[in-house]
Parts: C-alpha cells; structure tokens; sequence
C-alpha cells in the first residue's frame, strides 16, 4: 500500500489565514491559547499542504482554502474538498513545533506519531509498556533507551490512531515489535546475556515494525528519527519498504507501494 508524509514546522505557516476555510477560521477564533492555535494551525497547514500534493492541486492559498480537515466523531482527521469527503485517510501528529502528516487512499486503517527523544520515568515504562516491552528497555544501553521508549510509545500512539481510538485505548493491549533492529543487539556470552552498542540505527532510515493489538489484529508499519525526534507510520494494510525522498503522483506507482515524502514546493 502507498503512504505519503510531509512534515512542516511552525516557520512554514503564514501568519495569514486565506489558506483556511471558512469553518475552519470560525473554529479557530474558538481557541482561546496561543498555543493550542498555533498547534491547530500548524496540523491544517501541514495536511493541506499534503493533501493538495496528493490530489495534484495548486499551493496557493485560495486552493488550500478548498481543503479542510474534520473531526470525526471518534476524534480522528478527515478531509474534504469543496465540501465533498475527499477520497484519501489522512493522520496527523504534531510536537515541538514540528508536525507530520501521512495520507494513503480512503478506508485505510492508518495512524502517524511524532515524538521527542527525552528521558521517561520508570513509572511512564512500568504504565504504559508491555512486560515484553519492558524486558527489552532493561535490556537496552541507558543511552539507548530514550530512543526505544519513545519509538514504542510513537508506533502504540499511530496503532491506536489507525484503529480510531486514540489514547482512550490500553497501551498495554498494544505490542510493538521492531523488525530487524535492536537498539542494542542482544547476544550471548559463556556468562549470560551481553549488550553490544546500536550500529545500525542510521538517522533518517526508515526501519520496518510490526504491532500486535490484544494478541490478534496486526499492524505494519515504519519507523525512523532525526532531529531528536522519532516518527511512526502504521497500517492495518502491509507497506512495503519505503524508497527515496521525492513525491509522485499515485497514479505513477507502481503495483507495489512505496511510503514517499511529499516535495515541499
């Protein structure tokens, strides 16, 4: 299946709002704190930008203002094109500033995540991991576990976006595993268990993950970190391994998906 990403930062947006709709300016003069405005703002912009690289549409701001993004009732983000439902499934995460967009085609179950590589407490891990989880924190490098903590976090964060239930679902019915990488390698020794640093957590890879919801539903999905902060995309659909950096079309994938980045023009 094909997923697309974009991500835009707070310098992106124009302070101007010609580029929202006029349902989305009404809403927007509801929010009372600067800074759940500038969150809000930021998120629209971010899945304008992308949706209108999807659908092949112009950037300019009267054309965003023909996209807006909803609320459904659980929560989750859906679009519209003149008023019509576009024919796409959008998520959107934003932190720091910074927020990602990932867009695939209508009736995909899908959910994006963008965390801060930061410390979490013992209690964070205890609440919201798995016992599988948490063996493999204590066995990761103290370096290393920011890093783990919060791709695990990210990817329970887009599963339980992709199944429309947000943070009202148990992280711990979430299981996450990472593929083909360990953030150290676990190996053995004739004493025991040895850990050996992470050499092939390359910044700006995507690595592949696999979720596992209460035992039974699985998800794929990819993840990847740059700039202290670590992002996830998960499908209820299998992806393939993601290619290259440049958007194109849909119409010009091929039969196997590829998870592109939209071009930022």
């Amino acid at each position: 299946m094909d997923v697309y990403w974009l991500e835009q930062t707070d310098a992106d947006v124009p302070a101007e709002n010609q580029w929202l709709s006029a349902g989305e300016i009404l809403f927007l003069g509801r929010l009372r704190f600067a800074k759940r405005r500038n969150d809000w703002r930021l998120g629209r912009w971010t899945a304008k930008r992308a949706l209108a690289a999807w659908l092949n549409l112009p950037f300019d701001p009267l054309a965003l203002a023909n996209i807006e993004i909803r609320a459904a009732a659980s929560g989750a983000p859906e679009a519209f094109l003149f008023h019509q439902t576009a024919p796409v499934t959008i998520s959107l995460s934003h932190r720091a500033g910074t927020a990602m967009c990932a867009v695939a085609l209508s009736g995909t179950g899908l959910g994006c995540d963008l965390e801060l590589i930061e410390p979490r407490s013992n209690a964070f891990i205890t609440d919201y991991l798995t016992a599988r989880e948490q063996v493999l924190v204590a066995r990761t490098l103290v370096a290393e576990r920011p890093l783990l903590v919060n791709l695990l976090w990210s990817a329970k964060e887009s599963a339980l976006k992709a199944l429309h239930v947000g943070l009202r679902g148990d992280t711990t019915h979430v299981d996450v595993s990472l593929g083909d990488w360990l953030p150290p390698h676990i190996g053995q020794s004739r004493h025991g268990l040895f850990l050996v640093p992470v050499s092939d957590a390359v910044p700006g890879e995507w690595r592949p993950l696999h979720v596992r919801y209460s035992g039974k539903q699985v998800f794929s999905g990819w993840w990847r970190h740059t700039d202290h902060m670590v992002r996830t995309v998960v499908s209820a659909l299998p992806l393939c391994s993601p290619i290259g950096e440049g958007f194109r079309p849909p119409s010009e994938i091929g039969v196997c998906g590829d998870m592109h980045e939209l071009q930022q023009s």
